[in-house]
């Protein structure tokens, strides 16, 4: 065994005096001392040397080892030097820190709230948790509507209020129409209402957590035109002008007459696709303010009218964007986000 420790010491000062990178002193070193490294097969064999002679050659291989680490030391130390001592250039353009960007929803609001603040909307923010009053009851939905089941809205479990029932996690920004009408109490009104609202739904289309944005205007001698026109301008503006909307007539409770709002699929552009099924993506509901909604909102119907709309952002984007799934936007994937 002297003799192969005589030879490993000198191939191991050539191989360390011949390297020129840190990068290669490491390895060297692993081939040296890793787990199947030459210095560690010699040192598995000396169980076999007879017992007489095993001190001394566990003294010669610890004399070995600490000999290479100290070449290995030194090279280090020339190498590091040899890399300080490298000029830098002070004059030269430092690099620029990564950052990252808003989130795809954030910018979609952003975006959403600069359209409609160019036709007067401002807006405002109402409670996330809400009562039953202002979600359901004021907004002109019965106790037996399909909404306030216990398997289509999340219920809190607290104590309920005696005039306002029980608190819900809001199923809509719709719960900020009549906030807003007796925070403002005279019209003109232009409310937009942005908010996380949740759904016990989640597929493709949908999640259980979803941001929405409502829009509410208030006034004298307001009709269907202007609910149509205030859609073609917005829709002009956020999906551009080859997209197409149309207005269908549905059924909500809080308004009459009551239209669903659809826009041309931007996965297939009106072909039909897994997405759309159809070539038709419904935007959200939409229609002219019910009076039972205007008078509990302390607002004369015979002499003002409104319309209100409610949209789900993350529809919205899909649309745009040709995402075929928005649970895509809550998966947290980089390689995703980083498209936007």
């Amino acid at each position: 065994m002297d003799k192969e420790l005589k030879e490993l010491l000198t191939h191991a000062r050539a191989r360390i005096g011949s390297v020129n990178t840190t990068k290669d002193l490491d390895q060297v070193y692993i081939e040296i001392f890793g787990k199947s490294g030459e210095f560690t097969t010699l040192t598995k064999q000396l169980g076999q040397v007879p017992k007489s002679k095993r001190p001394k050659i566990g003294q010669l291989l610890n004399e070995a080892k600490k000999e290479i680490e100290q070449h290995l030391e030194k090279k280090r130390s020339a190498l590091s030097a040899g890399r300080s001592a490298t000029p830098i250039d002070i004059t030269a353009p430092g690099e620029k820190t990564k950052i990252g960007h808003l989130h795809l929803v954030s910018q979609a609001i952003e975006e959403i709230v600069s359209i409609f603040k160019q036709l007067g909307f401002s807006l405002q923010s109402y409670p996330e948790v809400e009562w039953d009053w202002y979600a359901f009851e004021t907004l002109n939905m019965p106790k037996n509507h399909p909404a306030r089941d216990d398997w289509e809205t999340f219920f809190i479990k607290s104590k309920p209020h005696p005039n306002l029932g029980n608190q819900v996690l809001t199923p809509h920004t719709s719960n900020g129409q009549v906030r807003e009408m007796l925070r403002v109490k005279t019209p003109p009104i232009r409310m937009l209402n942005i908010a996380r609202c949740y759904r016990r739904q989640i597929d493709i289309s949908h999640t259980p957590m979803f941001h929405q944005f409502e829009g509410l205007l208030v006034d004298k001698n307001v009709s269907i035109p202007d609910l149509k026109g205030t859609f073609d301008y917005f829709t002009t503006r956020f999906f551009g002008p080859e997209r197409v909307t149309r207005l269908r007539q549905h059924h909500f409770r809080f308004t009459e007459p009551s239209f669903e709002v659809d826009v041309t699929c931007g996965v297939c552009m009106g072909r039909g696709c897994r997405f759309c099924k159809s070539g038709w993506v419904e935007l959200g509901g939409s229609g002219m303010v019910h009076p039972r909604v205007l008078r509990a909102g302390k607002i004369d119907p015979e002499v003002y009218s409104g319309f209100a709309f409610g949209w789900g952002i993350e529809r919205t984007i899909a649309m745009k964007t040709n995402i075929g799934d928005i649970r895509l936007l809550y998966q947290n994937d980089i390689r995703f986000l980083e498209q936007f």
